[in-house]
């Protein structure tokens, strides 16, 4: 039993972030902490500059809604953070600021692409200081 878990929340993938909660529930200890997280990816300047500014602007709130509606049928001590940022650097960074005992990701089957470069999932469990449990 944990009792401080962190889930990341990719927003493309929104069904089994779910499932990932759901996992996080059982393992928490009574009076235990979830902690869901999204990053919103910073964009860059020569793209952001053809976008309306009210898009770029409410990236974070429109992620802080998406968060609120999935929570909304758990019960227990969840907290919701957005951060901005790379999202693997963003994840490991949040785990050691909030001390957290353990994080759930969710991944997805790795692609030809995520050989080479490495997915998200697999950069966090290499970078993080505490357990890491994937959910495929």
């Amino acid at each position: 039993m944990y009792s401080k878990i962190l889930v990341p929340i990719d927003l493309s993938d929104v069904g089994h972030g779910k499932e990932v909660l759901g996992v996080a529930e059982k393992l928490l200890q009574p009076g235990g902490t979830i902690t869901v997280l999204n990053v919103v990816e910073d964009i860059p300047g020569y793209v952001a500059a053809e976008l309306p500014d009210e898009i770029v602007k409410d990236l974070s709130g429109n992620a802080q809604k998406a968060l609120e509606e999935i929570i909304s049928g758990l019960s227990g001590n969840i907290e919701l953070e957005v951060r901005r940022g790379s999202p693997a650097s963003a994840i490991v960074a949040a785990s050691e600021q909030l001390g957290v005992d353990l994080i759930i990701i969710a991944s997805h089957s790795p692609g030809l692409a995520d050989y080479f470069l490495g997915s998200t999932a697999s950069r966090v469990v290499r970078h993080a200081k505490c357990p890491v449990l994937v959910d495929r």
